[in-house]
């Protein structure tokens, strides 16, 4: 059973920087895909960025340069490293996989969440 783990949100001042951990169990990177995901207060659901299972990375546009999305293979964490953070990167931060025998076409593994809050 895949269970993931968020980690490192918090409140910070605009212009700050977090970064956020997800520690993954029970799979193997090479059979999941897992990607960032967040839901800011009052709005759907955004895909962030992931990992494939090739170990390519892909960004949402909206975060290209201020979001760097990295894996330590060895810990099994995927790690979002936040820059430049703007009053609107507030939201409940989680991370998700997806089973490539799905093509990794649907998310079915999500944690608890992190909550990032950025004042202005």
């Amino acid at each position: 059973q895949v269970h993931l783990v968020e980690s490192g949100g918090g409140s910070v001042q605009s212009g700050g920087s977090l970064r956020l951990s997800c520690a993954a169990s029970g799979y193997h990177t090479s059979n999941y895909c897992i990607a960032w995901f967040r839901r800011p207060p009052g709005k759907e659901r955004e895909g962030i960025g992931g990992v494939g299972t090739d170990g390519s990375i892909r960004y949402t546009d909206f975060v290209k340069g201020r979001f760097t999305i990295s894996q330590d293979n060895a810990k099994n964490t995927l790690y979002l490293q936040m820059t430049s953070l703007k009053p609107e990167d507030t939201a409940m931060y989680y991370c998700a996989a997806a089973s490539a025998l799905d093509g990794c076409g649907l998310y079915k593994y999500w944690g608890q969440g992190t909550q990032v809050t950025v004042s202005s």
